[in-house]
This record gives C-alpha cells, sequence and structure tokens, in this order.
C-alpha cells in the first residue's frame, strides 16, 4: 500500500503479487512474479501551478477536484543465492491503459528494472549489505542507484546510498524477530537539485509472517 500527495496530485496505490520458486541447485532458485496494482489519483485543481494551469489537459480541471483510477500488471523474474541475486521486472505491463474517472493523465510508460544485491556475514555480529538498481521509463531520465548497508549485532543497521546525478540518502533501522523498521532521509545533490525539489523523510515497516529475522544456514544475513 502506497500513499502520496505531489502538488496538486494525491495517489494511493494497492499492489498484490505473488511469486513462484523453482529450485535449480541446492543453492540457487529461480524465482517468478506476477502482480496487479491498482492506483486512485486525486486532482485538486485549486493547487496547480502556472505551468500545469497552461497544460491543454489539466487546465481543464482549474478549480474542481477530479478523480481517475488505473489498473496494471507487473511482472518479474531474479535468480536468488542466500549471498546474492539479480533480477529484471516490468513495472506496469500494461501502460495505465484501463482506466475509469476522469483522464487528465495519458497513462504511465512501461518501467524497466534490473536489479542485484549481495550480502556477507564478516563476524557473528557484523555484515554488509549492498544493492544496485536500474530503471529505464520513456519520457524521464534513466535512475542508477547504490546502497551500503552495514548490520550490527543482527538488531541494527545503518547504511547511504546515492543516486547518480539525482539524491543522496542516509539510512537507519532496527530489526526484531517479526518486525523490521526503517528511516530513510535523502536530500538532493547540489547542482541537480531541480530532479528533487525538497528533503524526503521515508519510513519503513515491515512485518514476517512466516519466517522469523533470525540467521541460520541457508540465511545468514537477515534482510537485504
Amino acid at each position: 500500500l502506497l500513499h502520496d500527495t505531489y502538488g496538486a496530485f494525491r495517489e494511493t496505490e494497492l499492489m498484490l503479487n505473488y511469486a513462484s520458486r523453482i529450485r535449480l541447485t541446492e543453492k540457487h532458485n529461480l524465482r517468478l512474479g506476477a502482480g496487479v496494482s491498482y492506483q486512485s489519483i486525486r486532482l485538486d485543481g485549486n493547487a496547480l501551478t502556472t505551468e500545469e494551469q497552461n497544460d491543454q489537459t489539466l487546465g481543464q480541471y482549474i478549480g474542481q477536484f477530479s478523480n481517475m483510477n488505473i489498473v496494471d500488471f507487473n511482472l518479474g523474474i531474479a535468480l536468488t543465492h542466500a549471498k546474492y541475486y539479480v533480477s529484471y521486472g516490468m513495472h506496469r505491463v500494461n501502460g495505465g491503459k484501463i482506466t475509469s474517472g476522469d483522464e487528465f493523465m495519458d497513462g504511465y510508460p512501461a518501467a524497466k528494472m534490473i536489479q542485484a544485491g549481495f550480502r556477507e556475514a564478516i563476524s557473528p555480529n557484523l555484515a554488509v549489505i549492498t544493492n544496485a538498481f536500474y530503471r529505464s521509463q520513456k519520457g524521464l531520465p534513466d535512475l542508477t542507484e547504490f546502497n551500503l548497508k552495514v548490520l550490527l549485532m543482527n538488531k541494527i543497521w545503518v547504511g547511504g546510498g546515492h543516486r547518480l546525478d539525482f539524491a543522496t540518502n542516509m539510512q537507519l533501522g532496527v530489526v526484531t524477530k517479526r518486525l523490521r523498521i526503517g528511516y530513510v532521509y535523502e536530500f538532493p545533490m547540489g547542482g541537480y537539485s531541480y530532479n528533487l525539489p525538497g528533503q524526503i523523510h521515508e519510513f519503513t515497516a515491515v512485518f514476517s509472517l512466516f519466517r522469523d529475522n533470525e540467521p541460520d544456514d541457508s540465511r545468514p544475513v537477515v534482510m537485504w
């Protein structure tokens, strides 16, 4: 579940996903996933910027509220190992063409993503986790991001990351038996601040339904 407010737009998105695992070797698995997403976007015509008011489509909604609903699909595939993974996915495969309500947006082009990660337990009380992410979407600059985390005593993690030509972030979190809570502070990079007009504070909470956050032989590090 995602809720976000940006300018005149307020977005709520619900995603339901399912993944299946195929064992390739004793330590390697192939995971195939599919999902469906539902987006509800509300436009506040009183909060449009001057540029948006001059837009041929958005300008029709000045001074009024409008709603648009979008249904789309996601697909993904990943090769996984206890210490590393590499994956490829597509978000909004249908390009946002299934809609209802007011059509004040032309849909979303499909986004293609490649992601990889590596993690290693240096000692029983210290682990290092790295992740890399690349996204390509029509109409937007390509995005490349790197993250590095250090997990202490399998309980506390700190880290940082950088989106090339975009922003830098700092991270902090706590891991319990069933719950993982995190905080990310992201800020724009000097001359490239037009990509990120302000600072971002992000809070996450992940609850494990079927497995404790405890290290074992099959999973020496409890998080990515």
